[in-house]
């Protein structure tokens, strides 16, 4: 079930430079992807909103780091974009340098959530932002997104793929995982549940009343 606060979520700021950002206060969850990911379409859904997080047919359009207040000490982090965003190579270098620095030196960053398009996992970001998590100790949640666009069986074999994954080339114990993943549709609501429960967790929301 939704917690209420995800409800009252809105959009507080956005910045370009990692000096830009809010105080590191309170607790913040970060959601990152491929620009084609569905990121924004699952913050939304997520949420509750349908307009919260800018949506584009246009991949790429975030290409700043965007702040959502949950209340006045937690927040949804809304990470930059990468992969098909038409920016210089100067601008990804920039993105690049920048979310290193944010994942491994933000003190109240509790989680990560990373999409990926189901039929496309494990690009070379995915495993970029997973090997940084696992360099920084930060637990890390994936959504595999737009599973509506594969039949159960075949999206269940995927979210398998990815599971061997981490524990082959990252390390992931099943008792006790640092990476989780699931299947996740924002337009189907598909995971909805999961990624709640996830974001409870971080969020200091799991003993609260909805």
């Amino acid at each position: 079930m939704m917690h209420r606060v995800y409800q009252q979520a809105t959009f507080i700021t956005g910045a370009h430079k990692i000096s830009q950002l809010p105080a590191d206060e309170g607790i913040e969850v970060a959601f990152a992807g491929r620009s084609n990911s569905g990121k924004s379409s699952a913050i939304n859904r997520i949420c509750g909103q349908k307009s919260l997080a800018r949506t584009s047919k246009t991949p790429g359009r975030t290409q700043q780091i965007n702040y959502f207040a949950l209340d006045p000490q937690r927040h949804i982090v809304d990470l930059p974009g990468y992969g098909f965003a038409k920016v210089s190579d100067r601008m990804k270098k920039h993105w690049r340098e920048a979310l290193g620095t944010y994942l491994q030196e933000r003190e109240s960053l509790r989680g990560v959530v990373l999409m990926m398009d189901i039929r496309l996992p494990l690009n070379d970001f995915d495993r970029q932002m997973i090997e940084w998590c696992q360099r920084s100790e930060m637990p890390l949640h994936i959504l595999l997104t737009k599973s509506d666009k594969l039949s159960r069986g075949a999206a269940g074999n995927v979210l398998q793929q990815v599971r061997q994954a981490l524990a082959e080339e990252y390390g992931v114990e099943r008792e006790q995982p640092w990476a989780t993943v699931q299947l996740f549709s924002a337009l189907k609501g598909v995971g909805l549940e999961d990624a709640w429960h996830r974001l409870d967790i971080w969020f200091g929301l799991a003993n609260e009343a909805v």
